[in-house]
């Protein structure tokens, strides 16, 4: 099951150790005297940069335009539970039960995703500045989705081990 809105409205929804590094990562992403937000703020247009911070969680710096919906993929994962967190900008992020897609893609484990087909049912997420949204691994998802029109966004993707 999904979960959205704002760090604190999560933070009250999430009772799990797993997710303090990452919750805490996010918390020094709200510091404009943070090295965090620092990186983060001065990211370049279509640059992702990976950050372990520690051996079950790491981050994707990542900066881009939002897209077209058609142009846009569900995709899931098995080994790692995503949150993702929108620093600047907005997006659309749809999201859809595994067992109500068509597979486009098949499962990669090396990259830990699968790719599946659009979807007319899905639930539809507004995700603003400031707020995230986190995926379990039965939650395919399609970030990036313009929201009226295509925009920079900037966003950390925290990947949780779903074994930690």
């Amino acid at each position: 099951m999904a979960i959205f809105g704002t760090i604190e409205t999560v933070k009250a929804q999430i009772n799990n150790p797993s997710f303090e590094k990452a919750l805490l990562y996010i918390d020094k992403l709200q510091d404009k005297n943070s090295d965090e937000y620092k990186s983060l703020l001065n990211i370049e247009l279509d640059e992702c940069n990976k950050i372990v911070l520690d051996e079950h969680c790491f981050v994707l710096e990542q900066a881009y335009i939002s897209k077209n919906k058609e142009d846009c993929f569900f995709e899931s994962h098995r080994k790692y539970i995503d949150i993702q967190y929108i620093f600047e900008g907005e997006e659309i992020m749809e999201v859809e039960n595994l067992s109500n897609l068509q597979v486009t893609t098949a499962y990669k484990e090396d990259l830990d995703y699968a790719k599946y087909s659009q979807s007319k049912d899905s639930s539809i997420l507004k995700i603003r500045k400031n707020e995230l949204a986190i995926f379990f691994p039965q939650d395919a998802h399609m970030p990036c989705i313009r929201l009226d029109e295509n925009k920079k966004v900037i966003k950390a993707v925290l990947k949780i081990s779903v074994n930690s």
